[in-house]
């Protein structure tokens, strides 16, 4: 008896894990399509780094979803072929991302450019913070009942998108708050490094068959 409960208690888990990464998918590129959109208009390039990172986000969501998948159908199996694939796309997209944002904020610096507002940047940063620490803790909760290291690096990795919103609210509220120079150029170098770590993440993960952490 025991048995069969845990085995439907881990079916109604995987659901659940399967159901954070498909919601991940979706959010990511709502949040991407509005801020990049946002940053677009009001020059904000930490708000249109931010939109463009939610993107990248949305390939690496598709990885996790299939993986997810695997892994209740073959737990002790390793990653295939896709998810190695999702995860070096990934990586180049990241660097890719880190080369466009260092270079522009930079010369932004040099140019004396600064957004217009970055209302918006605040706004969108404190609602990414709630969403993602929310996804956070049910990828914890459901990873620790399944025993499931991916799972659990999934969430640490979820992680990151709280400590990247957490640099957009800084740099977009004092801004907001100060006018001061540059430092909508400054919060995007913060999200470079962010996004540098995380590309350094996905090829390290699709060489090996262990889980990192994203710290």
């Amino acid at each position: 008896m025991e048995n069969i409960i845990t085995t439907t208690d881990n079916i109604r888990l995987y659901k659940i894990a399967l159901g954070f990464a498909l919601f991940t998918i979706i959010y990511n590129i709502a949040e991407g399509l509005i801020s990049t959109y946002l940053g677009f208009e009001d020059e904000s390039l930490a708000l249109f780094g931010f939109g463009a990172d939610s993107f990248i986000e949305v390939i690496s969501g598709i990885g996790i979803a299939h993986m997810i998948i695997r892994i209740q159908k073959r737990p002790d199996s390793n990653k295939d072929p896709f998810e190695r694939t999702a995860l070096r796309i990934t990586g180049f997209a990241f660097y890719g991302l880190v080369v466009a944002l260092v270079f522009t904020s930079l010369y932004n610096i040099w140019s004396g450019h600064k957004p217009i507002t970055t209302f918006w940047g605040v706004v969108i940063s404190i609602v990414s913070i709630a969403i993602m620490w929310m996804l956070v803790l049910g990828k914890r909760n459901v990873g620790k009942k399944l025993d499931s290291e991916p799972i659990l690096s999934d969430a640490n990795c979820t992680m990151v998108c709280v400590y990247m919103s957490i640099i957009l609210l800084i740099s977009s509220g004092i801004y907001e708050l100060w006018n001061i120079p540059y430092i909508d150029s400054v919060g995007t170098l913060g999200l470079s490094y962010f996004a540098f770590k995380e590309g350094k993440e996905c090829f390290e993960k699709a060489n090996s068959d262990k889980y990192c952490g994203c710290h």
